[in-house]
């Protein structure tokens, strides 16, 4: 199942700091990523909208959220079940959503309409978004909302340069009406903490200051009118309209001077000007702390100002990015403030006290192209066409490092079986070597003349390295040790597009457009082993785990496994039909005329060999049983409509009669462009053009464990796991066995006994307690006599019992006992167990990993403590001796 998305971080739409301030909301297209600051971890939510999230608003206690898509759909979410509970449709884009501070309201802002809706309560509701009332107000589209800390009133900006506050209920001293003062579109709005008074910015970069006259208090209510002609009239409407339809009020931008009279008035006592330079006029975004007056701002050139109000004293002016800045969030108690750029894909989290980030994630910001994962399958590398490498790790969901070396396109990556160095392939001609210990390119591999590297591979023993050109046909090898090229391989007469080592033999294959796959000898000469001749050009090869198959994917759309040893065809898939291709919009063929054409791009063996994923130029991943030479199951990566080649039909509702309407080219420059180029504009960019990217599966890859697989995508880095949810999968059961009887031998001291009932039961809890009830002095035997059966089934339980358990040593005693009892009986099945092997050594380096820093924090502190008290002429508790450093550092692991 779907379990996180990597490679991502920020697309378009608000950010949003959860209730508590330790965790942050990010919109990832159509998806919801949440990054827990405080325990340095990202999920994403097992949810998706139609279309890519551009508005979020959360309620004030933090258990619901509402996420709206560009068309108008919104989804209630509940972030403790992390569930749907109600959707919605809008009708129209939406430009904003917020709760009010009591959580019994929000206003959703449309077109030039702010809309009061009922907020859904603690219980279960047949209809959660009821219309209370319509506000009609602005001329222009609306942009931002803001509300009193009593939730009694609102303030709506708009594109047509005023600012209207309007009362959430009827009060008799408010009259709605516009804020001027402006020459620019409001981009922001803020009410001063416990008043009215009104803080408005805009996008030319000016503040104004408006002072209420009239205190929260001092807003008196409407008398209360005849129930019963109230009750007449709105079933008169009832019955004329068909459907209940919220109260309308509307405001007026001219009141005349009888009508204020007695009223709330607003008068501006100040206009500011954030920088009188030309770079800086462009204001994108806003975001305002109430508690401690900290109004921060961003700008399209990226750069952003921190200032006090309402004396506008400036604290800060620091520069983030070259691209615009989004969206501005700061968390419950201001410390923390995020930045959102949707151009770069960029997220920051910055403490402007300490002036350190406290988060600093980037995604690629052009296609993700090429992944593999590391040996322990803890991290992956990613490769781009923005020629970036980034390394991320699994559990936390965060790139630790990118390297930038690469001038071109990244078009393969590979980790070696150390897991410590990364590899990259480039179209700048280069192959890199990166090392993971200290981060630095410490190899860089050339042709003699410059050659375009479409694929990369590295043998088992990491020596070995080779890559495959677009341009001159030509395999390049070179030795990992010396860096020097061995060899030219020579032979192919189209571009090489694959490349695979076999893992138990040093035999190189090699795929190519010219319809063949080579394999070459390593240790031979470097001599052509056998050519494979097949009926269309080959896309890629991958090589069995055990290295006694192969398997071909070729442009007719065929898969086909080999013999390589006898260079025989053992059998074929016929995978074209699977891939059911979506139909772009432009198209003038089906979809279905249009899958005849496609063909698996990437291929991967599953980590015991008996399953081969396969994915390209579709929204489909498949799942193939090599054996039987079936589909098992289609994965579908995205329902993302925002993306080209998602639907299979055509949709008449975006056809005209001059055709489809995605021939239009709508907008001149972007979110700050013009859309009707007027004569002397010149405002947004001439040359901007819309375009939707087309979904499709650049790379796929299983993780070494057998646990999960990922997927480099137009979406992101995809990552599927296993169900860990409760599923009753019985093993040999018998009728006596019972959790009572389990119980009862448990009881009587018959350890081993006990363990082989409970996994014959395969009940997780069941089988924990069983291990957790043998004394550690016990283990020793029950290990050796346990059946050789239910070793494998006891290994896999302990790798995944390391994730979440806290007997740490108590686990380590089972598995040391384990592989040392059983070791020589174990390496027999080795092909068989390795996803286990690698699954136990991926949760054991892990823990070793947090648990050695943890020491070193800890010597590091005695040492510290140790010198202190030297100086302050404390006596030492002992004589101090040539040995008493070694004892400490040994020691150390106890003192924790």
């Amino acid at each position: 199942q779907f379990s996180g998305l990597l490679g991502t971080v920020y697309r378009r739409g608000n950010l949003s700091f959860t209730r508590d301030g330790n965790s942050l909301l990010s919109p990832v297209g159509n998806r919801i990523s949440l990054f827990d600051l405080k325990n340095n971890k990202c999920e994403t939510l097992p949810l998706a909208t139609r279309l890519n999230i551009v508005c979020v608003g959360l309620s004030p206690d933090g258990s619901l959220a509402i996420l709206i898509d560009e068309e108008g759909a919104a989804l209630l979410v509940s972030l403790i079940g992390k569930c749907v509970i109600h959707q919605f449709y809008f009708h129209k884009p939406v430009h904003g959503v917020s709760f009010s501070p009591d959580g019994k309201k929000f206003v959703v802002t449309k077109d030039n309409l702010a809309y009061l809706y009922h907020a859904p309560g603690k219980k279960r509701e047949f209809n959660a978004f009821v219309l209370d009332k319509t506000y009609y107000g602005p001329y222009d589209e609306t942009t931002c909302i803001d509300w009193t800390d009593d939730s009694k009133c609102f303030a709506v900006g708009s594109k047509d340069m005023s600012t209207w506050v309007f009362g959430a209920e009827r009060w008799e001293n408010l009259i709605y009406y516009s804020l001027g003062g402006h020459k620019d579109v409001i981009v922001a709005c803020f009410f001063e903490e416990n008043s009215l008074d009104l803080y408005t910015i805009s996008q030319d970069a000016a503040l104004c200051v408006w002072q209420c006259d009239t205190e929260l208090d001092g807003l008196k209510p409407m008398p209360p009118k005849d129930a019963a002609k109230e009750k007449k009239a709105a079933e008169d409407d009832e019955e004329l309209l068909e459907e209940p339809k919220g109260e309308e009020i509307h405001g007026k931008a001219d009141p005349s001077e009888q009508e204020t009279r007695n009223k709330v008035k607003y008068s501006r006592v100040a206009k500011y000007f954030f920088n009188k330079e030309g770079d800086f006029n462009n204001l994108t975004a806003a975001a305002y702390h109430k508690k401690t007056h900290l109004l921060v701002t961003g700008f399209a050139s990226g750069v952003f100002h921190l200032h006090e109000l309402p004396d506008f004293n400036l604290i800060h002016s620091l520069s983030i990015s070259d691209q615009r800045i989004a969206s501005i969030s700061i968390n419950c108690t201001g410390d923390w403030i995020a930045f959102g750029c949707s151009g770069l894909g960029q997220l920051l989290v910055w403490e402007w006290q300490s002036e350190s980030y406290v988060l600093k994630q980037q995604g690629h910001f052009n296609s993700m192209v090429s992944l593999a994962y590391s040996p322990d399958g803890q991290y992956i590398v990613t490769g781009g066409e923005d020629g970036k490498v980034k390394v991320w790790n699994t559990s936390s969901s965060f790139c630790f490092v990118t390297f930038t070396e690469h001038n071109s396109g990244v078009t393969a990556v590979t980790f070696t079986s150390t897991g410590y160095v990364v590899l990259s392939a480039s179209l700048d001609g280069t192959v890199r070597a990166f090392d993971l210990h200290r981060y630095r390119n410490f190899r860089t591999f050339t042709s003699p003349r410059p050659s375009q590297f479409s694929c990369l591979a590295v043998d088992s023993s990491g020596e070995i390295v080779a890559a495959g050109s677009q341009d001159s046909f030509e395999i390049f090898i070179w030795s990992m040790q010396s860096g020097r090229l061995l060899d030219v391989l020579a032979g192919h007469e189209g571009p090489i597009s694959s490349l695979s080592f076999n893992p138990m033999k040093c035999v190189l294959a090699s795929a190519s457009w010219d319809k063949t796959v080579k394999l070459w000898d390593m240790l031979d000469s470097w001599r052509t082993k056998e050519t494979l001749i097949m009926n269309s050009d080959v896309l890629v090869v991958a090589f069995r785990p055990d290295g006694k198959e192969l398997a071909v994917a070729a442009l007719n759309g065929q898969i086909t496994f080999w013999d390589h040893e006898n260079a025989v065809q053992t059998g074929s898939i016929e995978g074209r039909h699977d891939l059911q291709m979506g139909r772009k919009e432009l198209d003038k063929i089906t979809a279905k005329q249009a899958a005849k054409g496609k063909s698996f791009t990437t291929l991967c063996y599953s980590a015991d060999g008996q399953s081969i994923l396969a994915g390209g130029l579709s929204k489909f991943v498949c799942l193939y049983n090599v054996k039987e030479q079936i589909l098992m199951k289609k994965f579908e990566i995205s329902c993302n409509y925002s993306l080209d080649a998602m639907e299979e039909y055509l949709d008449r509702r975006k056809m005209t009669e001059f055709g489809s309407m995605a021939l239009i080219d709508e907008g001149g420059g972007g979110d700050e462009g013009v859309a009707i180029p007027l004569p002397g504009v010149k405002r947004g960019d001439m040359s901007y053009r819309h375009f939707k990217p087309e979904i499709r599966v650049t790379c796929v890859r299983f993780c070494p464990t057998g646990r999960s697989w990922a997927a480099t995508t137009t979406e992101g880095l995809l990552l599927y796991s296993l169900d860990s949810g409760l599923i009753f999968d019985p093993f040999e059961l018998d009728i006596d066995v019972t959790p009572s009887n389990i119980h009862k031998t448990l009881s009587q001291k018959e350890y081993t006994m006990a363990i082989v009932m409970a996994f014959k039961l395969n009940e997780k809890k069941l089988i924990q307690e069983v291990i957790e009830g043998v004394p550690s002095s016990e283990v020793d035997v029950v290990c050796s006599s346990l059946p050789d059966l239910y070793v494998e089934k006891l290994l896999e339980f302990l790798a995944s019992a390391f994730e979440t358990s806290c007997h740490l040593e108590f686990y380590l005693i089972w598995a040391h006992k384990l592989l040392m009892l059983h070791g020589q009986k174990l390496k027999t099945r080795s092909v068989k167990l390795l996803p286990v092997i690698q699954f136990l050594q991926k949760s054991i380096q892990r823990h070793f990993e947090d648990v050695s820093k943890l020491c070193e924090w800890n010597i590091y502190n005695i040492k510290y403590a140790l010198a202190i008290s030297q100086q302050r002429g404390m006596k030492r508790p002992a004589e101090e001796t040539p040995g008493d450093e070694e004892e400490l550092d040994s020691d150390s692991d106890y003192l924790m």
